[in-house]
């Protein structure tokens, strides 16, 4: 009599040798798993980038995996130091906003500054044109009363013009 069953045994066989092939297959799919400089584990199927340093690479092809129920290695016993809490994070977080707004504080009194010096660099060039074509230029004194100015106070006037136009760009 033929058989055209395969009997179970065959069966079980086959999909213990299928079961071996996959898993030769998984070491080709390796994962890596790191911490990055902010403590932060990442995981990856590609290597990490070559600025970890070894000791902070927690699983890689052909390394032995992390245990974390295994006593900490003296060498590893400094990166776990180095890692920040929470707290110092969000402390670093708050000191780097406080900068940030001190420096964008100070870049608006610059430019308050500047824009400053520009418009009195402005009104002495035109100070010294009036003056340079001759024109006669009226005064006040404290009282309100109108004057024009006499040449010795044009001579003065034109000075402390040059003294500022000395200084614009």
């Amino acid at each position: 009599m033929i058989q055209t069953s395969i009997p179970w045994r065959h069966q079980a066989l086959a999909v213990l040798g299928g079961l071996c092939l996959l898993g030769g297959a998984l070491p080709a799919s390796a994962q890596y798993m790191w911490l990055d400089e902010k403590g932060v584990k990442q995981l990856s199927d590609r290597p990490p980038p070559p600025n970890i340093p070894d000791k902070r690479i927690l699983k890689a092809p052909g390394k032995t995996s992390f245990n974390p129920d295994a006593a900490p290695a003296e060498e590893a016993a400094p990166a776990q130091a180095s890692t920040p809490t929470l707290a110092e994070r969000n402390a670093e977080f708050n000191r780097r906003q406080t900068e940030a707004r001190q420096a964008a504080g100070k870049a608006a009194d610059e430019a308050r500054q500047r824009a400053a010096i520009a418009a009195n660099c402005e009104i002495a060039r035109k100070n010294q044109q009036a003056l340079n074509d001759g024109i006669r230029i009226a005064t006040y004194d404290k009282n309100g009363e109108r004057s024009f100015m006499t040449d010795a106070e044009r001579v003065e006037q034109e000075k402390n013009n040059r003294k500022v136009l000395a200084n614009c760009k």
